[in-house]
């Protein structure tokens, strides 16, 4: 059994989990038939799990991801969505964050590119990635606010130093003339060091029009469609799937 000192001194290192696990062995006779490294690798292993759950709790707060319960394991894959599998699988190793490349996810109101953007978001969490979601609207209106305070640059420099930057709702709301500069502004900062995640109810070969600027349309897409994985969500509103009620049995 481990003295009040040893006792001390875990809480001091603060390895909470690793005493709370010593204490369980203590009272698990079956623990007595491992081996001293056995018993010192399970000890560890809660110690780093216990860990790695606080840092995740932390990053998904800071993320502020809008559903706050998206995650991969939730995603739907009902036959009439469109959702590749494998592509999904693909995502999920969060080697696009890694290689920093984009991604766009498209479809009509409702079908679910909010929840997996978030979703995406939520795994890079997992995997260790600091992540941020903004609608874009209200993203532009922190701008033009950041601009009036002088705080501008530091939001921007925020933005460029997150690993996944969901942007969602792009392509909702007539594009005004500051907001294609903030637009091109962000995406400078994080191409080829960042990822982002994009939704919006306009397909990508619709952006250019969209923007309505010729040189700025240039450089803002050229910056986030090419080399940028590509998800199209079909199908009905899931909004409206989930209010039906289920049939009498």
């Amino acid at each position: 059994m481990l003295n009040s000192p040893t006792v001390e001194k875990l809480r001091a290192m603060k390895l909470h989990a690793m005493l709370a696990a010593w204490e369980a062995q203590q009272q698990d006779p079956s623990s007595t038939s491992l081996t001293f490294d056995e018993r010192l690798a399970l000890l560890i292993d809660a110690e780093w799990l216990a860990r790695e759950n606080r840092r995740l709790a932390r990053a998904l707060q800071e993320a502020k991801l809008r559903p706050s319960h998206a995650c991969l394991e939730a995603v739907d894959y009902g036959p009439r969505r469109g959702l590749d599998k494998s592509q999904l699988r693909q995502l999920a190793t969060c080697r696009w964050v890694a290689d920093h490349q984009a991604v766009l996810i498209y479809g009509a109101c409702g079908t679910g590119k909010s929840f997996l953007a978030c979703a995406l978001a939520h795994q890079a969490c997992r995997h260790g990635y600091r992540a941020l979601y903004w609608r874009t609207s209200r993203l532009f209106h922190e701008l033009m606010l950041a601009r009036a305070a002088g705080t501008y640059p530091r939001l921007l420099a925020r933005l460029a130093r997150v690993d996944v930057l969901v942007l969602d709702d792009w392509g909702l709301a007539p594009i005004q003339d500051q907001e294609r500069q903030d637009v091109l502004e962000i995406l400078e900062d994080r191409y080829g060091l960042r990822s982002t995640v994009i939704t919006s109810q306009l397909a990508p070969a619709l952006w250019h029009d969209y923007v309505a600027h010729p040189t700025l349309a240039d450089a803002i897409c050229d910056r986030i469609l090419h080399h940028a994985h590509r998800v199209e969500l079909k199908g009905d509103s899931m909004r409206k799937v989930r209010a039906k009620p289920a049939p009498e049995g």
